[in-house]
């Protein structure tokens, strides 16, 4: 086994269950949980993004999730464990997809993640929503895995990283075009401005840059966690979480569980598995 990389081959269920899984915090009646719409300049639209934001004072260390490809899935049951247990949890839609303006695209997709970063690490607005901006982490299922490893690769001050069953969008192109269209068909309602053609022929333009191996030297100065599943990508992540451990990454931890893609009978573990690895993630300084 890579030094660096902790594998834990027990069940994720076997994880103890935090509180936050199971029980409504304490009313804050002076800064009570609540929700605050945002809607986050990019390029020349702005797309739509919710915040759940925690109880108390703050500001609150904030998680980022990026939903998957088109994102029927979308984990909210995840961000509102997170909230719970005293993070902030922002979630967004990217630009053409479930109704945020503009055409959907990955090479759009990672530029509205990185929208979404500077937008909630602006000062005016970190104080608004009450976010430590030393203490952000990244998150995504699916094809949101591969934005958050592509962003995260390339963003050192991120506090860390979270990849569920992530999909390697470079590796995937491997299946060439036609087959890569007849996918993308299966996988583009709710998205706008494209088409299962262009979405394939932006994989195959870009694959060799949007694969995971070239991103493992980027993501050795941060957290990780990658968690997979047995929906064929768990190979790729694995790959990766030991090429980051190879390459001296600190604080690298990758679970698997016997369960589908979207984690359908492993809710509960996901969430504690998410809530206790944000719980043990050391500070990091403004600097």
């Amino acid at each position: 086994m890579a030094a660096g990389l902790w594998l834990w081959l027990a069940q994720a269920s076997a994880q103890s269950v935090p509180a936050a899984i199971g029980a409504d915090p304490v009313p804050d009646a002076r800064f009570p949980a609540r929700s605050a719409v945002m809607h986050i300049p990019d390029a020349r639209v702005s797309i739509n993004g919710l915040a759940y934001l925690a109880s108390g004072p703050g500001p609150h260390p904030t998680l980022v999730l990026c939903h998957g490809l088109p994102g029927n899935e979308k984990n909210l049951d995840l961000a509102q464990a997170v909230r719970r247990a005293g993070w902030n949890a922002v979630t967004f839609n990217y630009r053409g997809s479930w109704g945020s303006p503009g055409s959907f695209g990955f090479d759009h997709a990672l530029q509205d993640a990185a929208s979404v970063l500077a937008y909630i690490r602006t000062p005016a607005n970190a104080h608004a929503l009450g976010i430590d901006t030393t203490r952000i982490v990244l998150a995504g299922h699916s094809m949101g895995g591969w934005v958050t490893a592509q962003t995260a690769a390339r963003d050192p001050a991120l506090a860390g990283a979270i990849l569920i069953s992530a999909w390697d969008a470079g590796n995937a192109a491997s299946a060439g075009r036609v087959k890569l269209a007849s996918m993308m068909a299966e996988n583009s309602e709710t998205l706008a401005g494209t088409s299962p053609g262009a979405m394939a022929d932006e994989l195959v333009a870009h694959a060799a840059a949007w694969s995971f191996p070239p991103l493992a030297a980027g993501l050795a100065g941060t957290p990780l966690l990658v968690l997979t599943s047995d929906d064929g990508n768990g190979p790729n992540g694995a790959a990766l979480a030991a090429s980051v451990a190879r390459l001296g990454g600190r604080g690298v931890s990758q679970v698997h569980a016997a369960t589908d893609h979207n984690w359908s009978d492993h809710r509960i573990a996901l969430e504690t598995l998410v809530v206790n690895w944000l719980a043990a993630l050391p500070a990091r300084s403004a600097g």
